[in-house]
């Protein structure tokens, strides 16, 4: 009778563990997913064979269990650690050599000679020389010296899973105590990225530079891309001397990055730390040219990390090296779309596709105004009332503007550019608050969207609230001071207070009940960022750019169209439109010939972030070369276009067909830009949703297809 008993009990437990034993045989069979080389599949077999008796046999009891668990997850041990596919690190190596230290990868090589820090990259077969270190590398404490300074120079392999590298570190540097560099160089597929900071007690760096230039050649066919403004190409035998040294984000380089093509074989540049952050290009006359990094300081020291990205491609073109960019903005959730925008400003339907008006009321020149009038004094104070103002867009709509952006300047106490910020009451001769407002009720009558012109960067001295407290202040104590513009004497407004001044001043517009739209924030997407050292309000480039968003931010919360001069990369995200994204030209800016090989660059990379009106003239204008029509480089652009009271029926006509134009393409992304034939006069855009236009300068004829 106890032996029945104790049989049925020992299958009742048995019953007990079964589902639990089904389980372990599920992972058993999941087991035999796990490949492992072919000289081990005997022994998995066994392995598993051995597992299928043991789950055969069962388990009556929790040690029994156990112990079948722990058997299958030894297996589950040694198949992880012999599968034929196993995580790894990325491949590649480092070593030491005794002239060089090297990094070797599937897609490429790279060294770094000990004696002069040269540097050279074997990218599938093409080789790219660096220029060696030498005096001028750091700029510190009033010292020009070099990195083959450092008496303690040591490289070792340092390298995150996903890349191969090495880690340098340079010290005992003799006009620098205390001052030591870092060095990180990260190999990843087929681009290089490099890192730089810095152990430092003193607050007196001026500039590193670093890497070096990649050694150029003097060949047609040897082609840097640059983002000067809207964008250039320039080869190496051009006859013009062409060069800039400034930070990102400016005219220079309204996008940090530039490329140089060695025929299809391409490297491109990207500054990823691009707030304290700019480059040098020297091409003198016949070339070659010459492109570097510049770091500068934030508040005297490196302060953070640094980081320079090399993309290698062997069959690159400056069309990719754009596209390129956009993808590292995309990857950063730096990039904001039309179409996102729109979504949260409503008004922004308003602009697209729309021709842009800029109108002026008051213009009055200081005396000691470097643009004072000297020869005609009565040109010093030029006034358009806003009635008058406002019977010019009635004007406009009659002749066949059915829709605008209206731009207004100088509606301020002192008129443009005086005063700021302190720029309210709306001044008296112009009209005074009753003017302005009634001007904003016929923008709204005709269907216009009025937006005003503002400046919370220029700082001027006749400014009721100027303080020199409230002056952003360099490192060494002193400030800015101009007297360029309409105001006159004039220094710059820590950006920490921009935003105070424009909440308050809008809210005036609101509280007189002026319906403002839009408004334009002079110079902020222009000059570079800037930085201030007075201890009560310490200011970083990177505040700058904070502060500066924050203006843009808070008028857009009102529902503002929010837009400024030309299109700075770190405020495109921030932006709707500027009023210009044209290109560089010399000797002056207004007109003057092409600088390099024009290409649209920005607009590769930007065309469906932001909106920017080009002029229309027939024989260029601002930002346009002077053999061009502005109204073909509109076209070619899909850009908004400028038009003006007294417009004549044909450029009307003009104007509301590019406007039609803009319409159409104002969300979709320029794919393709194309220089058709050896002069670069016959080019051609492509845009996402399928749409080509084709301009020819000489011929100033354009074929758009499909037609609007």
């Amino acid at each position: 009778m106890i032996s029945i008993l104790l049989m049925l009990s020992q299958f009742a437990a048995a019953e007990e563990y079964a589902p639990r034993i089904d389980t372990l045989r599920f992972h058993v069979e999941r087991l035999g997913a796990i490949t492992v080389p072919d000289a081990l599949n005997a022994e998995k077999a066994s392995k598993l064979a051995e597992l299928g008796s043991l789950l055969d046999k069962g388990a009556s009891n929790e040690d029994e269990f156990k112990a079948i668990y722990l058997a299958i997850d030894g297996v589950r041990m040694w198949l992880w650690a012999n599968a034929a596919e196993r995580p790894s690190t990325a491949q590649g190596s480092f070593s030491e050599l005794d002239d060089r230290w090297r990094l070797e990868t599937p897609e490429l090589s790279f060294s770094l000679a000990k004696s002069d820090f040269a540097m050279e990259v074997n990218a599938g077969g093409h080789v790219w020389q660096f220029e060696p270190c030498g005096k001028g590398d750091i700029q510190k404490g009033g010292k020009d010296f070099s990195f083959l300074d450092a008496a303690q120079r040591k490289a070792e392999a340092f390298a995150p899973g996903y890349a191969v590298g090495m880690l340098i570190a340079l010290a005992e540097f003799p006009d620098a105590p205390g001052f030591e560099l870092r060095l990180c160089v990260n190999a990843i597929g087929s681009e290089l990225v490099f890192e730089l900071a810095a152990v430092e007690q003193e607050r007196d760096l001026a500039m590193i530079r670093w890497p070096k230039a990649i050694v150029p050649k003097q060949e047609a066919g040897f082609v840097s891309v640059i983002p000067r403004m809207q964008g250039m190409l320039l080869p190496g035998n051009w006859p013009q001397a062409i060069s800039a040294g400034d930070l990102c984000n400016s005219r220079s380089l309204y996008m940090p990055w530039w490329g140089q093509l060695d025929g299809t074989a391409g490297v491109m540049t990207i500054l990823e730390t691009s707030d304290d952050a700019g480059g040098e290009y020297n091409h003198p006359e016949g070339g070659p040219t010459r492109i570097a990094p510049r770091w500068y300081p934030s508040l005297g020291q490196v302060r953070y990390l640094r980081t320079i990205r090399y993309v290698f491609d062997n069959d690159s073109s400056y069309v990719k090296m754009a596209k390129r960019y956009r993808r590292f903005v995309k990857e950063r959730g730096e990039f904001v779309s039309l179409a996102e925008k729109r979504a949260r400003t409503r008004g922004l339907d308003e602009v697209i596709g729309k021709p842009v008006v800029h109108q002026g009321a008051l213009y009055h020149f200081v005396q000691e105004a470097a643009l004072f009038h000297k020869d005609r004094i009565e040109n010093n104070h030029s006034l358009q009332t806003f009635d008058q103002l406002a019977a010019g867009l009635r004007q406009l709509k009659a002749a066949g503007i059915d829709d605008a952006y209206v731009h207004l300047d100088g509606w301020g106490f002192y008129g443009y550019d005086n005063g700021h910020p302190d720029v309210l009451p709306v001044g008296q001769e112009q009209g005074g608050w009753d003017g302005l407002r009634a001007y904003a009720d016929t923008c709204e009558e005709l269907g216009y969207l009025f937006a005003t012109h503002d400046q919370y960067r220029d700082f001027y001295l006749n400014a009721v609230s100027f303080d020199d407290r409230l002056a952003a202040v360099r490192l060494d104590g002193s400030r800015e001071e101009t007297s360029t513009w309409c105001g006159g004497p004039q220094t710059i407004l820590n950006p920490r207070f921009a935003p105070g001044y424009v909440r308050r001043n809008h809210d005036l517009f609101a509280a007189h009940g002026i319906k403002v739209r839009g408004a334009y924030l002079d110079v902020f997407a222009v000059v570079p960022l800037e930085e201030s050292t007075l201890p009560a309000h310490p200011i970083t480039r990177s505040d700058c750019a904070r502060y500066r968003r924050e203006c843009f931010d808070l008028l857009r919360a009102r529902g503002y169209v929010v837009s400024s001069e030309e299109p700075a990369d770190y405020l495109v995200r921030s932006l709707d439109l500027v009023h210009h994204g044209p290109y560089a030209t010399f000797p002056g800016i207004g007109g003057g010939d092409a600088t390099g090989i024009p290409v649209p660059l920005f607009n590769l990379v930007y065309h469906d972030a932001i909106l920017l009106p080009w002029e229309m003239g027939d024989n260029g204008g601002w930002g346009v070369p002077k053999a061009d029509a502005g109204w073909l480089h509109c076209l070619l652009n899909a850009g908004l276009p400028y038009v003006g009271p007294g417009a004549s029926p044909e450029q009307v006509a003009l104007v509301n067909k590019a406007a039609a134009l803009a319409q159409r393409l104002g969300l979709e992304e320029m794919v393709s830009h194309d220089l058709l034939d050896g002069t670069t006069r016959k080019q051609r855009t492509t845009y996402a949703d399928g749409t080509t236009v084709t301009v020819d300068f000489d011929a100033r004829t354009y074929v758009i297809e499909p037609e609007v």
